[in-house]
C-alpha cells in the first residue's frame, strides 16, 4: 500500500508539473494613442471590451478548450465592438464602403486560413477559420470569400452594418484633403493624420495541450483604394503560429509588416537563433522595422505560455491573461 501511494504521488506530481500553462494575449491596434486623444469614458469602454475579450478567450482555455477556439472567442468580441478597426468599427475605403481582412493559424500543424476584402461577412475571423478547415486553400478574397462564407452558413450583413460615426469622420477628413490637393489617392501622411491609430485586432493563445494559435482581423487602412490588402490576412506577415517557436499577431502599417515578414521573422529568430520571444520581438519591431520607417506592434506567445507585447508607437490597445494575472493597457507608460 505504501509503495502504491508513493507511486501515485510521484506520477501525480509529475503530471501536475508537466501540465501546460494556459494563457492568452490580445491587441486592439497600435499607433499614436495618447491620453489627450481619449476621453475617460472612451478609455473605460475600450478597456472594458479588451477585458471581455480576454475573459472570453481564457474561459475557453480554462474549460479545456483548444487555443483556436479561444482566440476566435476573443477576436469576435473585438470585431463586434465599435472601438476597434475590425468588424463593426471597420474603416471606410475610398469609395466609402468596408472591406475586411482576417487570418488564423494553428501552431501544431501549420494549418492556416485567411480572407481578404470581404464585405458582407459579419465576423471575418470565422470566415478565415472556415477557409482553414473546409477548403484546400489558405486565402480567399473579395466576392469569392463572401460567397464561400455564406455557403458555410456564416452570418451575413449589409455593408452598412460596419458603419460608425467616428470612422466616417476620419474618412471625410482624408477625402477633403485629397480633393483639396486634386490627387487620385490620399498620401500615407494624409491617412495617418486623420487616423491616429491602427485598430487591427488580434489574439494569440496556448492551450492545455501546448498548442499555440494566432489570429488577426482588420478593416484595413482608411481611404484604401483598388482592393488594397495589408498584412493582416498574410500568413508570415501579420499572423504566424508554430508550436516549435511562437505565435504572433501584428498591428500597424501593413505594407512594412509584409516587406519585413514580421510575424515569421520573429518566430524564426526564436527557433533558429535560440532567442527568447521578447528578445526576438524587440529586435524586429524596435530595430529592423523602426529603422525602415515601419510603425506598429506585435503580441505573441512562447511554448511556455509566456505572453509578449512589443510596440514602437506611443500606445497599443493590449492585454493578457494567465493563471497568475490579468492585465489590460492602452498607453506606452502603463
Amino acid at each position: 500500500m505504501k509503495k502504491l501511494l508513493l507511486t501515485m504521488l510521484f506520477f501525480g506530481g509529475w503530471a501536475m508539473a508537466d501540465k501546460q500553462n494556459i494563457s492568452i494575449v490580445i491587441h486592439g491596434g497600435a499607433g499614436t494613442i495618447q491620453r489627450d486623444q481619449l476621453s475617460t469614458e472612451q478609455e473605460q469602454a475600450i478597456k472594458s471590451d479588451l477585458q471581455k475579450a480576454l475573459d472570453a478567450g481564457y474561459e475557453v482555455l480554462a474549460k479545456g478548450g483548444d487555443s483556436t477556439q479561444a482566440i476566435i472567442s476573443a477576436i469576435k468580441i473585438m470585431e463586434d465592438s465599435p472601438h476597434f478597426n475590425a468588424g463593426k468599427g471597420a474603416v471606410y475605403t475610398k469609395p466609402g464602403k468596408h472591406e475586411l481582412d482576417a487570418s488564423i493559424m494553428r501552431g501544431n500543424d501549420l494549418q492556416a486560413g485567411a480572407v481578404a476584402g470581404v464585405s458582407y461577412t459579419k465576423n471575418p475571423i470565422l470566415a478565415a477559420e472556415q477557409v482553414m478547415l473546409n477548403s484546400p486553400h489558405v486565402m480567399l478574397a473579395g466576392s469569392g470569400a463572401d460567397t464561400f462564407s455564406k455557403l458555410k452558413g456564416l452570418e451575413q450583413v449589409e455593408n452598412n452594418y460596419f458603419d460608425t460615426e467616428a470612422r466616417h469622420k476620419a474618412w471625410q477628413e482624408v477625402d477633403a484633403r485629397t480633393k483639396a490637393k486634386d490627387k487620385e489617392q490620399a498620401s500615407v501622411d494624409d491617412v495617418l493624420a486623420a487616423e491616429f491609430k491602427f485598430g487591427t485586432v488580434g489574439a494569440v493563445a496556448i492551450d492545455q495541450n501546448g498548442n499555440i494559435a494566432a489570429g488577426t482581423s482588420t478593416g484595413g487602412m482608411t481611404y484604401k483604394a483598388w482592393g488594397r490588402i495589408g498584412d493582416s490576412p498574410v500568413i508570415g506577415a501579420g499572423t504566424y503560429a508554430d508550436n516549435r517557436s511562437c505565435g504572433i499577431s501584428a498591428t500597424g502599417h501593413g505594407e512594412y509588416f509584409i516587406r519585413y515578414a514580421v510575424a515569421h521573422d520573429i518566430c524564426a529568430r526564436v527557433r533558429y537563433q535560440d532567442k527568447s520571444l521578447q528578445q526576438a520581438a524587440d529586435e524586429v519591431i524596435m530595430q529592423e522595422l523602426k529603422s525602415g520607417g515601419g510603425a506598429g506592434g506585435v503580441i505573441g506567445m512562447d511554448p511556455a505560455g509566456t505572453p509578449m507585447m512589443v510596440f514602437n508607437t506611443p500606445g497599443m490597445y493590449r492585454g493578457y491573461k494567465t493563471q497568475e494575472e490579468s492585465i489590460v493597457a492602452i498607453y506606452g507608460d502603463e
